[in-house]
């Protein structure tokens, strides 16, 4: 179903109601190491792999939605293309589901969501918070997409899951938002899960214990497991409107084993807005 070639305009022939899976192959703001530039079109690949097949878990065969669209990966000019791109697919009336990326693509994503979807709220998955004000020099790090974010009003409520690298400037950006933080240690009593109206959901495969995902620029220990987030994703029941799976590195995987969860995730997360 997605083995097809590559080939932007294809955003321009989609339908009201699609599911526009699209590839932002951008890491200039990463912080550590480049990298998941070269993540999207090899996410699909895992997707297409013989090694798995098309089913969700609930037995939901992907490849016989007729709205979800590979969009191929979108030459992007610069930073700002990528507010354009999402930009064109909400105006086709479809869902846009983006695969980046580092996380920094976030931001021009939300800032043109908001302006369809004025009370906009925002699940993020991570093991950072990315609220920075500002990471070396660079206000539109990976570090700070969600701090531009909120103190640009693109989003009325945030909820994280899976952090664990807190720091004071951070407390103090997200009491400022009035963020809801799930913490790691935290994590059997989870917070403001149950968020009303449009949602987007960010996914950053480094909320992933790096045992289970080794193939992300920032190995962060003490962190979820596949099969604990997959469960936490069964278990939402939300207006999603839009998405994205960010920070695969290819250049750290190994043996291809985080592009395979890379896959399941967009699979499971393609059911949740179905």
């Amino acid at each position: 179903m997605f083995a097809m070639s590559l080939n932007p305009t294809r955003i321009h022939q989609l339908s009201p109601g699609d599911i526009a899976l699209v590839g932002l192959p951008y890491d200039e703001n990463s912080s550590f190491l480049k990298g998941p530039a070269l993540a999207p079109q090899l996410i699909v690949d895992a997707i297409n792999s013989d090694s798995a097949n098309f089913y969700t878990e609930s037995l939901i065969q992907i490849a016989d939605i007729p709205h979800l669209k590979w969009c191929g990966e979108t030459s992007l000019s610069d930073y700002w293309a990528i507010e354009k791109t999402i930009d064109s697919i909400l105006a086709k009336g479809a869902i846009p589901f983006s695969l980046g990326g580092d996380h920094s693509i976030t931001y021009p994503i939300v800032k043109a969501m908001a302006k369809k979807y004025a009370q906009l709220s925002i699940l993020h998955f991570d093991a950072h918070g990315d609220l920075y004000d500002v990471l070396d020099g660079n206000k539109l790090s990976h570090a700070c997409p969600f701090a531009r974010i909120m103190e640009n009003q693109y989003a009325q409520q945030l909820t994280q899951i899976g952090i664990r690298t807190m720091t004071q400037h951070q407390k103090e950006q997200a009491d400022r938002f009035g963020v809801t933080v799930n913490t790691m240690k935290d994590r059997h009593q989870l917070k403001g899960l149950n968020l009303e109206g449009p949602v987007y959901l960010s996914f950053d495969l480094d909320v992933l214990d790096p045992a289970y995902a080794p193939g992300v620029s920032h190995h962060e220990p003490g962190g979820y497991s596949t099969r604990e987030v997959l469960d936490i994703i069964q278990s939402l029941e939300l207006e999603i409107v839009g998405l994205d799976v960010v920070e695969y590195n290819p250049k750290r995987d190994l043996n291809g084993v985080t592009g395979m969860v890379a896959a399941k995730i967009v699979k499971e997360l393609i059911e949740k807005v179905l």
